[in-house]
């Protein structure tokens, strides 16, 4: 990302940074891959190591089904009935070495604080408004939004009027980054990359609460949820600078490139983590060549596994699909359009579909719990 500034900071980094009574401000040094990747340095009110107690909640990690015969898989996620606070409603459904991929249904706000110590978060909102309060500010949520939350970044959901946030919920295990041939050497968006800087939106605003006494803090790592009680307000940051913050970018923004012929999928790439791609699509006009097929061709994804989340419209290649439909298709055996889905769309000009497609590059395995929302009939809809 680039720099950000937000707050009060001295003039130096590692410096003396006084409060109005003498006393310090405590700086934190937040960086990744050690000391030579992305990082900010934040200046708290207290110490950010000063832990009351600690306890062990639990095991996070899910529960994954033995393996079965290779098929394509459906899964109805308006059908999970779990709902709660943004880690408490947590659905996970399927996942990998790499990173765990749910859903959540929010329909109240987080009373304690949280931080994944494993791994970045992506929040994609499928519906609902709302806020998220973190160390580094509060930003807010809408429609469309990935949310973007580095790893160790303490923070809290806060849905509007306690009303329904559907959220497609990725836990990756590395930094969740824009795709690497879309920048330069120094970092910034280039001129054909689908969006810019313009379209990233930081924190909107610092709060900054000097306050004591007791806040929990749930901590994410090493497959457990643990306890941290602080003796202080974990959102204590007077001010803050550096390349590593939550951020925010709008599906909306997202400009598709389109060709005379049907583009292949990674035209719609949006962020990257390691072993895997984060790709949008978004209403766009259909190819241009006179003898154009709009619908894509039969394909075998060799060494990925595809993953399509429907958000809402009526998706080209596909039937039986709806907004919160969920569709596997894993690497070894060939998937593409339903039958006749090819020939209805030659001569369409354009789509006004909108879905998030995950393509990992290791086998994704399905969760025990996401059977009872498959659509087993699924990989037998290509019989004509």
């Amino acid at each position: 990302m680039f720099y950000r500034q937000m707050g009060r900071i001295p003039h130096k980094r590692h410096t003396t940074f006084k409060k109005s009574d003498g006393t310090l401000f405590r700086e934190q040094v937040m960086g990744t891959k050690g000391f030579s990747g992305t990082q900010s340095i934040l200046y708290h009110h207290y110490m950010p190591t000063e832990v009351a107690r600690t306890e062990l909640i639990g095991k996070y990690v899910p529960e994954y089904e033995e393996q079965e015969s290779l098929k394509h898989r459906h899964l109805f996620t308006d059908q999970i009935e779990k709902k709660g606070n943004a880690l408490s409603a947590r659905e996970y459904l399927l996942g990998n070495d790499d990173l765990l991929i749910g859903t959540i249904n929010i329909t109240e706000p987080m009373k304690s604080f949280y931080r994944n110590g494993d791994g970045d978060e992506m929040l994609y909102i499928h519906y609902g408004t709302g806020k998220i309060e973190t160390m580094f500010g509060t930003l807010t949520y809408r429609p469309g939004d990935y949310v973007i939350i580095p790893i160790g970044t303490i923070y809290r959901v806060i849905p509007d009027n306690e009303q329904l946030t559907k959220v497609l919920l990725v836990e990756s295990f590395s930094q969740i980054t824009t795709p690497r041939r879309y920048r330069n050497e120094y970092g910034q968006l280039l001129e054909h990359s689908p969006f810019c800087e313009r379209d990233i939106r930081g924190p909107e605003t610092l709060e900054t609460y000097d306050q004591k006494g007791e806040h929990e803090v749930i901590t994410k790592t090493r497959g457990y949820l643990h306890s941290h009680i602080l003796n202080h307000h974990p959102l204590d940051v007077e001010g803050w600078d550096g390349y590593l913050y939550p951020w925010v970018f709008n599906i909306e923004d997202f400009e598709p490139i389109t060709g005379r012929v049907h583009q292949p999928p990674p035209v719609h790439q949006t962020f990257e983590g390691h072993n895997f791609v984060v790709c949008s699509f978004v209403p766009r006009l259909y190819d241009y060549h006179p003898e154009a097929i709009p619908a894509p061709y039969y394909h075998s994804n060799v060494n990925s596994d595809e993953l399509l989340y429907y958000v809402e419209g009526n998706f080209m290649s596909r039937k039986g699909i709806r907004e919160g439909s969920i569709t596997l298709h894993p690497s070894g055996i060939p998937h593409g359009p339903h039958p006749g889905k090819t020939e209805a769309s030659i001569g369409k000009k354009e789509t006004l579909e909108l879905a998030v497609m995950i393509d990992t590059f290791r086998p994704l395995k399905l969760v025990k719990k996401a059977k009872l929302i498959e659509d087993e009939k699924y990989m037998y809809t290509w019989i004509e």
